[in-house]
Parts: structure tokens; sequence; C-alpha cells
């Protein structure tokens, strides 16, 4: 499956409106062939009560880059995805600034894609997180 160009960064900007990829801040910084950046401002609205980044947050924004980027490769006759399994490892947080997530296809098939993700924060290149997903390309009946 090839990258389809029109599905640039304002089309993303207007896809995610009033979403929760839209409520959680996520910006989509990079689209291109086989790949997808991400990211979100740390804020008190992600954190657990505990002061760390809450890992639901970070999985939606793995999530998110992988299932938008999985959208710029629907292949032709495609009418989206579902995702049928994801896992992520965490192995650090963010208490402030911006994480980033970079999906990367490790599988672009007509009936499957397997995304990997992995988050950072800005600036940083030890992960925080890796995550994996496999979404189910859906067809029209």
């Amino acid at each position: 499956m090839k990258y389809r160009p029109e599905r640039d960064l304002a089309f993303f900007k207007a896809f995610a409106q009033g979403t929760l990829p839209d409520h959680l801040g996520i910006e989509i910084l990079e689209v291109g062939e086989g790949r997808l950046l991400a990211r979100f401002e740390v804020r008190r609205e992600l954190m657990a009560p505990n002061g760390f980044l809450h890992a639901g947050s970070l999985v939606s924004l793995a999530d998110t880059a992988a299932g938008y980027a999985c959208i710029a490769h629907l292949p032709e006759g495609a009418s989206g995805f579902t995702t049928v399994e994801l896992k992520t490892n965490f192995l650090g947080t963010a208490r402030e600034g911006f994480v980033e997530c970079e999906a990367t296809a490790e599988h672009l098939g007509g009936t499957t894609q397997l995304w990997d993700a992995v988050c950072r924060r800005a600036g940083e290149d030890k992960p925080i997180a890796l995550f994996r997903c496999t979404q189910l390309i859906l067809r029209p009946r």
C-alpha cells in the first residue's frame, strides 16, 4: 500500500475536530510514506493522580498515531479500519513538556496493517513507551 498524499496535515486536523484526539491535544506533525509523527503537550489532565503521565494518555497518543497512519495508507476500495490488537510496554514517563510518537509501518497488507509506535519525550532519544497494533482493513459490504 502506498501513502495517500491527500491525507495530509490539514486532513487530519479537520478529521480530529471534536473527538478524543482533539480533546487530548494530539497534533499531527508529519505524515508520509510508511510513517506518521504526532505529539501532545503534557498537562495536568493527562496525568494520573500519582503525578506521572497516565498510561492511557500514552496509549491514546500511540493508538492515534498508528490509526491515522493506517488511514493515510488505506488500500483502494477500503472503507476504513478497526484495531483488532494492541500492546504497549512502558519504559518511562514524562511530567512536563511534549511527548512525541512516531508510528512506522511494519506490514501494509490488503487485509491487515501492522504498525509500531515509539513514544519519547520531545528532544530525547530514550523511548518511554513501545506500542504495536494490528488493524483490520474494512471494506464496504
